[in-house]
């Protein structure tokens, strides 16, 4: 390369220095507010947490740099949840992330103003988060876990691994619509399935195993 045309191209980098360094300066930090309907011991929720960062760092969203993840893990106790999600707002996330259908309810009431993306919920149209699956509207999207039909299944399932079986009890956690929903779509099968159905309402790890016991 002639001296020329290196000093031209030298001139020209050297030209483009600050202009880079202004961009990197002026990227807005993004912040993300999690709220996880898990104790932060669950491995499963850790396991959640971990993908959501991993994932929105292919897509070139990296913390510290240009992206904060605010992660709380209320758990099962929507007043807890509330009082988390005040907190979360307070921090000015730009999109909100729930967990359940419990901690979904619990935004999706008190939110009004920020996108909402919803995950490992059950029945997202009967528990009112959206008008259509295919064309969620509003604020809120996400994804759901089952369908309602699974219910009618697995009652199949369990007929067919214990033919004997007459009555069947189906933990349900009774203040959430999908809860609700499952049980219901699996009780109008049951008497094809020539079974009794109940519901078993249950909120914690203690009370299922009170519920199983008797």
């Amino acid at each position: 390369m002639k001296r020329r045309e290196f000093i031209t191209l030298l001139g020209g980098a050297a030209a483009a220095w600050p202009l880079m360094a202004r961009a990197q300066q002026t990227e807005r930090m993004r912040r993300v507010g999690v709220l996880m309907g898990y104790s932060e011991t669950d491995p499963a929720a850790q396991a959640q947490v971990a993908a959501l960062r991993q994932e929105l760092q292919k897509l070139g969203w990296d913390e510290g740099r240009n992206i904060r993840i605010d992660v709380r893990f209320p758990g099962t106790d929507a007043g807890r949840a509330r009082a988390i999600l005040m907190e979360l707002i307070s921090l000015t996330p730009d999109v909100l992330v729930s967990n359940t259908n419990l901690v979904t309810e619990v935004v999706q009431t008190e939110v009004r103003t920020l996108p909402i993306v919803f995950t490992s919920v059950g029945d997202p149209v009967g528990s009112g988060f959206v008008n259509n699956e295919a064309r969620p509207n509003g604020d809120l999207t996400g994804f759901a876990n089952w369908d309602m039909s699974m219910s009618g299944k697995w009652l199949e399932l369990l007929k067919e691994v214990a033919p004997q079986v007459e009555r069947v009890g189906l933990l349900v956690y009774p203040e959430t619509a999908a809860s609700i929903g499952f049980f219901k779509f699996a009780e109008a099968l049951a008497p094809v399935l020539k079974v009794k159905l109940v519901a078993l309402g249950v909120h914690d790890a203690n009370e299922i195993e009170q519920v199983l016991t008797a």
